[in-house]
């Protein structure tokens, strides 16, 4: 495998798109970039694109559990 492969590999593994952390926290993309805009959630930019760790994602989806829970517990 080259190095690139082996590189492009890691990002995907690691990262995010916008889309795919909307769609991963079942929030729309424009919550989502309010919480990056808020600092409420890290991200990091390269030229036009923004990337969010999946750590920092996960993070997120727990939390946004918890506060469903205790905000709208009559939800299921």
């Amino acid at each position: 495998m080259r190095q690139q492969q082996i590189d492009f590999k890691w990002l995907e593994e690691n990262f995010l798109t916008t889309n795919e952390a909307a769609t991963y926290l079942g929030i729309s993309k424009q919550a989502l970039l309010s919480l990056a805009k808020r600092d409420l959630l890290p991200f990091t930019k390269k030229g036009n694109m923004v990337l969010f760790h999946r750590i920092d994602i996960e993070l997120r989806l727990e939390s946004q559990q918890s506060l469903r829970k205790k905000y709208r517990p009559f939800e299921t």
